[in-house]
């Protein structure tokens, strides 16, 4: 299970499309995993109702890849969404296409402000530094 999992809180976000349709944040994490060179195995998004009828619902999803996952929520009423991305390094280094995965994400959604942390996973890793986002 080496690895190198990647953990951010982003903040006043663009808002857009993205925060608010499961159905384009699906495209966009989808696209993004596969330039990074990751291999998607499958999927899920889902779309949340608003809170009332003044308001529009976030998205939640998950892929699956077969180097571990994605996995991001937003809220559009705060301009606000997670965002986790995991690789194992069983076959091979896959650190360097989770910072790109990572930083394709961060594009797109445009924080104003981001805190993020770098975990590696397992015993006898490397020790690596880690690229920063935006």
């Amino acid at each position: 299970m080496k690895g190198l999992h990647i953990i951010g809180d982003l903040y006043n976000c663009l808002p857009g499309d993205y925060l608010i349709s499961a159905k384009k944040l699906r495209i966009l994490c989808i696209e993004a995993c596969n330039k990074a060179g990751l291999s998607v195995l499958g999927e899920h998004f889902y779309q949340f109702d608003g809170f009332d009828a003044t308001q529009v619902g976030g998205a939640t999803g998950a892929v699956v890849l077969a180097e571990s996952h994605l996995a991001i929520h937003t809220w559009p009423e705060m301009n606000q969404a997670t965002l986790d991305v995991y690789v194992c390094n069983v076959t091979g280094d896959n650190s360097a296409k989770a910072e790109s995965l990572f930083q394709a994400l961060i594009d797109a959604l445009k924080p104003g402000d981001l805190v993020f942390d770098h975990v590696w996973r397992g015993k006898d890793l490397p020790v690596l530094k880690p690229a920063k986002a935006a």
